[in-house]
């Protein structure tokens, strides 16, 4: 009987332990968009840096007169800039909550390209993991 009850404080102990290992394997640190609209096309890879509050990018595009980037949730509402004009590679701080949530549900989210005569029209969504051409 006692140890009956041992095994079952065992594996409930083994349960908790378990819990935030799941939870910490549902982020994503490694995130992707494949960018397209005004008849042109290219990729984004991100990589999220939880602990120091900093997203990094390196983008692939062959567009001219960019003028920045952003991520944005699916409503259009700014979640970070990356960086202040735009810049082909580089780090930003951004908000803790915001990092957690792209982690976390980056599907919910998109990375816009601004340029000169069209705002936001090369634009795609994020995704985990790296994108490719």
């Amino acid at each position: 009987m006692r140890s009956k009850r041992w095994a079952s404080a065992v594996v409930a102990a083994a349960a908790l332990v378990a819990v935030p290992v799941a939870a910490a394997g549902m982020m994503h640190p490694t995130l992707g968009a494949r960018l397209s609209g005004m008849g042109e096309h290219g990729i984004v890879n991100l990589q999220a840096h939880a602990s120091k509050h900093e997203l990094c990018w390196k983008f692939e595009l062959s567009t001219m007169h960019l003028l920045g980037a952003t991520v944005r949730a699916s409503d259009g509402m700014i979640v970070a800039r990356l960086g202040h004009m735009y810049r082909a590679k580089g780090c930003a701080m951004v908000k803790a909550k915001s990092l957690a949530l792209i982690e976390s549900k980056p599907g919910r989210y998109w990375v816009w390209v601004a340029t000169k005569n069209h705002p936001g029209e090369l634009r795609g969504r994020i995704h985990a993991g790296m994108a490719h051409m």
